[in-house]
């Protein structure tokens, strides 16, 4: 399982919110667990995507591998 960081922020009577590490994943809705729900989704999608994108784009034989971040 990967952790990402949500951020929020309450402008007027809507939450907007993104997560720190992916660029492109944002959200919004009017309560708190509405944009959290509406967040995981578009993560998830955006990976698939991308995912999806590599498989097409990439040839051949490939090497994958877990990254560890070290130090932020």
């Amino acid at each position: 399982m990967q952790q990402f960081t949500a951020v929020y922020q309450k402008r007027g009577k809507w939450f907007v919110g993104y997560v720190e590490e992916v660029s492109g994943v944002n959200s919004q809705g009017r309560t708190m667990r509405e944009v959290r729900d509406n967040l995981q989704e578009a993560l998830g999608l955006v990976i698939d995507v991308n995912r999806t994108m590599l498989a097409r784009e990439v040839r051949g034989r490939v090497i994958r591998e877990p990254l560890k971040l070290l130090s932020a």
